[in-house]
């Protein structure tokens, strides 16, 4: 697990990557390695997890000099990759780059098909004189590219491009539009109109001569093809628990010592309890004392309680991490860190496990990211029980209970599901399921900026991007399985797996996924949607099978988030910055955002007439990340 930057240009500032390097030396700080190549320059930071010699250094060349490659990642299946390559390279380490090394030099691009892992990485091939990126199926690892005016640039994170010479900082409106309405940018958007993230499960290749003519393959589509394979109930939870500890197995693989995420929720325990069956180790796990009282506003619980009780059914060590989380001084380090105005608390939190972890030396955690997402565990997943009744529901009633649900006091969790359920009763049911993800509604979202501004997002709808995907599946006709693919293909990459990354990274540790291992993430969609979400159940068939490794009181708890009392925070702690930050002087100087209606959605905010906490700590993000990506 590492970090890369690359520059291909033809103007002078190739020099330049070392300074690009240097502001991601975080992801890797146990060696560092730089490559020029007459207008190209490649950088690595290494964070050294398998080969720990000096022969895992990057940039690494091929044995015949003519290949270079630049890699973020783990790929578990390397070992069997290089048995099918046998006596035809020959290998110099034991390090997975030089397997992806080896298996383009034999196979090609085909190689990036058959990785089983988690990467990005990019290949100077110097036969076809051409540079190719290349991103993971699902995104787990990030890749941002800038082309334009003749410059390809590239890098794990987007800060790396902070200062290099020339770069165009044009503003996207429309992926600000995103950070309001999903709290993230799903797809290839960022702030930076010529700044776009590669999407996952896709590679490009581009000619070392003409670096902005860019060819685009995706390599892999998330499987969901409408097909369902014929088993009982006892064969499917046979067959998921032989996959999942599989890919337990695959993901144990490391030369240096590894630590578990243990927050007491499902995922992460079930995980816990396979990699001890497999081990039969004392593992090490780390949780998080969120400090959140039972009846909050928020709708969290504490979980330390259940971490507590599976760590001792299982009978590993648990290491308690308070959340001491100073929000009004962490903020805008959290947003440079996450490279983009996510709008979230819960990177606070994988923030201070991983410092844990790095001051314990566990270098790499395995965490329950993506459970939720494979086998429905999201309460929007439920909310399409209510879809019948709402297709049964005369368009005047549906009205008059969107009506009324919307004058109810905003700060009761039950309240705001209920707002959130009605509030697109009336459009069609692919347009109700896309505005489940939507935070803010769009014209209150868009009347937030300068009149200017709106007139160039008139055409805009944020929910397009999720509708159109649907297309990638056309032969999938569940329901439940659009937002899982909604899910997995948005929510997890850019959302969840984003703030994991970045935040695990910025203290050197390398956060694992089981649950997107390729076999797991291919059983997963063939799987009947009845076992994933029965009646009101989410989870079913993972929850039967953790009925083999857990108390049934942790598995059918009612789940909670891995979150923040972000709602206290922006009425409350974070008033003073709310004031400065976006003040009418603020504003109007920035010349985004109309300020008196940011003025009245914060007041109406903290009168309790609307939810918009989130959005506002949207715009605090937008804002924090103005200052120190733009400014």
């Amino acid at each position: 697990m590492c970090g890369i930057t690359g520059i291909l240009s033809n103007r002078d500032i190739i020099k330049s990557i070392e300074r690009a390097n240097t502001l991601i030396a975080h992801r890797g700080p146990d060696d560092k390695g730089i490559l020029y190549y007459k207008n190209i320059a490649l950088a690595h930071q290494r964070l050294s997890i398998l080969d720990l010699s000096p022969r895992g250094h990057q940039p690494m060349i091929s044995n015949n000099d003519s290949i270079v490659i630049v890699y973020n990642g783990e790929i578990y299946n390397h070992l069997d990759i290089r048995r099918q390559i046998g006596n035809a390279y020959s290998f110099q380490s034991t390090s997975d780059t030089e397997t992806i090394l080896a298996g383009y030099q034999i196979y090609g691009t085909e190689i990036f098909r058959m990785l089983n892992g988690i990467f990005a990485l990019a290949i100077l091939d110097l036969t076809q004189n051409e540079l190719i990126i290349c991103r993971d199926q699902y995104g787990v690892k990030p890749l941002y590219y800038y082309a334009h005016n003749g410059d390809f640039i590239f890098g794990s994170e987007l800060k790396s491009f902070k200062y290099i010479e020339g770069i165009d900082k044009s503003l996207d409106y429309e992926a600000l539009v995103n950070y309001l309405h999903f709290l993230y940018s799903p797809g290839e958007k960022t702030p930076f109109k010529y700044v776009k993230k590669l999407l996952p499960g896709h590679y490009v290749n581009i000619p070392l001569d003409y670096p902005n003519e860019l060819k685009f393959t995706k390599y892999f589509e998330i499987p969901f093809d409408g097909k369902r394979e014929e088993r009982d109930e006892k064969e499917w939870i046979d067959k998921l628990d032989l996959t999942f500890t599989n890919a337990v197995e695959r993901q144990l693989q490391s030369d240096v010592p590894i630590g578990f995420f243990l927050s007491g929720g499902l995922d992460s325990s079930l995980i816990v309890a396979i990699a001890k069956k497999i081990t039969g180790k004392k593992l090490r796990t780390y949780t998080i004392d969120t400090d959140i009282t039972k009846n909050n506003i928020e709708g969290f619980t504490n979980d330390l309680f259940y971490a507590k009780k599976v760590a001792k059914h299982i009978g590993v060590d648990l290491e308690i991490v308070k959340s001491d989380v100073d929000i009004v001084n962490d903020f805008d380090k959290m947003i440079w860190h996450l490279d983009e105005p996510q709008a979230d608390a819960a990177p606070l939190n994988v923030l201070n496990i991983s410092k844990m972890a790095r001051y314990k030396g566990d270098f790499v955690l395995l965490g329950g990211a993506g459970g939720d997402d494979l086998f429905s565990g999201y309460r929007r997943h439920q909310a399409i029980l209510m879809e019948k009744y709402l297709k049964a529901f005369p368009g005047f009633m549906i009205k008059g209970l969107k009506g009324i649900s919307s004058v109810l006091p905003q700060n009761n969790p039950k309240i705001r599901r209920l707002s959130k359920l009605l509030k697109h009763g009336n459009l069609s049911e692919i347009e109700r399921l896309a505005g489940y993800y939507e935070w803010l509604p769009l014209n209150v979202n868009k009347s937030l900026f300068n009149r200017e501004i709106q007139e160039r997002l008139k055409a805009y709808n944020p929910s397009d991007i999720l509708i159109k995907s649907l297309t990638n599946i056309a032969d999938e006709k569940e329901v439940l399985n659009y937002l899982l693919y909604w899910d997995m293909k948005y929510f997890l990459p850019d959302h969840n797996l984003n703030y994991t990354d970045k935040m695990s990274m910025a203290v050197g540790i390398e956060t694992r996924v089981p649950f997107l291992d390729n076999d797991l993430v291919s059983l997963s969609t063939q799987l009947p949607v009845d076992l994933k979400m029965n009646g009101k159940t989410t989870k079913y068939l993972l929850k039967k099978v953790a009925e083999k490794y857990l108390p049934k009181e942790v598995i059918y708890r009612p789940k909670t988030g891995f979150g923040a009392p972000v709602r206290k925070w922006i009425t409350q702690d974070l008033d003073y910055m709310i004031r400065e930050s976006l003040s009418i002087k603020n504003i109007n100087q920035r010349g985004i955002f109309d300020a008196k209606q940011i003025q009245n959605l914060i007041k109406n905010n903290k009168k309790g007439k609307i939810d918009a906490s989130y959005s506002i700590w949207s715009l605090l993000a937008i804002e924090s990340w103005m200052r120190q990506f733009v400014d």
